[in-house]
């Protein structure tokens, strides 16, 4: 049996699975990001979509207003107490056809109140991945853009799935930068 990091670094290699690759765990003087035993830890880019109730009365997926957001790019992003913002992942990911991945936010932000929420990565799915970064302190929250953000899960199947993301077409195949919601054919999916 192939060891879990062991398997990450070569489908990330052979495959392209994670791209760029960090092929350890970096971590002096930083939020911690790269390989670890049985996972990869991603890094969050500099461009963010800040939440804000400015110009915008009522969130809704089926009718997204983009301008709830207010687009930011920096070295670190200061999340408002009690709200959130969209990033994105430094990498992009091509996850095959017998693999689903499981993104869990790090513990150093869990720590802070600081929560990463993201859907699972399904078989067929290829992209620059979407996050979603909650604040839930009464206080402003620093993210540092280029570092650790939530850790990636791999588990394998001994089959491919019979109908992958790709295959479905997928609406959030091949995103890039931070996506906000999609419809297709009036329902979320």
């Amino acid at each position: 049996m192939i060891k879990p990091d062991a398997w990450i670094r070569e489908r990330s290699l052979k495959d392209r699975m994670i791209e760029p690759f960090v092929d350890r765990l970096e971590a002096k003087g930083l939020v911690s990001y790269g390989l670890s035993s049985y996972g990869y830890d991603i890094r969050v880019a500099d461009e963010y979509k800040i939440f804000t109730n400015a110009l915008a009365g009522l969130v809704d997926p089926k009718n997204f207003d983009p301008r709830s957001f207010v687009d930011f790019k920096g070295d670190f992003c200061i999340v408002p107490p009690n709200s959130f913002a969209l990033a994105c992942s430094v990498e992009y990911f091509r996850i095959p056809r017998n693999v689903l991945a499981v993104c869990l936010g790090k513990s150093t932000y869990a720590r802070c109140g600081i929560i990463v929420n993201v859907t699972p990565l399904e078989p067929g799915w290829e992209g620059i991945l979407t996050l979603e970064i909650s604040n839930t302190t009464p206080l402003p929250a620093k993210i540092y853009s280029n570092e650790g953000i939530a850790q990636l899960l791999f588990f394998q199947s001994d089959q491919a799935c019979e109908v992958s993301y790709a295959d479905r077409k997928g609406k959030y195949l091949n995103q890039a930068g931070v996506v906000l919601p999609r419809i297709l054919n009036g329902a979320a999916v």
